[in-house]
């Protein structure tokens, strides 16, 4: 069972997967970081000092014995944010990709071998240049 697992996990597929994965999660807290520490403040300045996390429409105020109750759309604002700049990250880093892919499909590849001539083909070959050099000749 330990073989068969082991076969496994070292298949291309998997490894590929696992790097993906981790290659994954870093981005996405580069581009996590992006939005919150970056683009965040720069819109929030746009929109007149706004800080988007903290938009939120209040169901039920706080009292003594229940704390508030609000639905907060600018975390979902922020989320939704940082998703699109991924996606779009993302669609660009594999279009840069694809270019290159279509750079190495379009060299030209080397034209294939002709086909070894048959016995037949050979031999009608000899009789076409033995014919030919016949009229030539007279």
């Amino acid at each position: 069972m330990f073989e068969e697992f082991k076969k496994f996990a070292m298949r291309g597929n998997v490894i590929d997967l696992a790097i993906g994965v981790i290659i994954g999660g870093a981005f996405g807290k580069i581009t996590t970081s992006l939005v919150n520490d970056l683009i965040t403040p720069l819109l929030g300045l746009v929109l007149g000092r706004v800080d988007l996390t903290s938009l939120k429409l209040v169901l039920r105020e706080a009292s003594d014995t229940t704390a508030e109750l609000a639905v907060t759309y600018g975390v979902f604002l922020q989320n939704i944010l940082d998703f699109l700049i991924i996606a779009f990250s993302i669609f660009m880093m594999i279009r840069f990709i694809n270019r290159f892919k279509k750079k190495e499909e379009e060299a030209p590849a080397a034209p294939p071998a002709p086909p070894e001539p048959s016995v037949e083909e050979k031999l009608l070959a000899e009789i076409r240049d033995l014919l030919k050099n016949e009229r030539q000749s007279a």
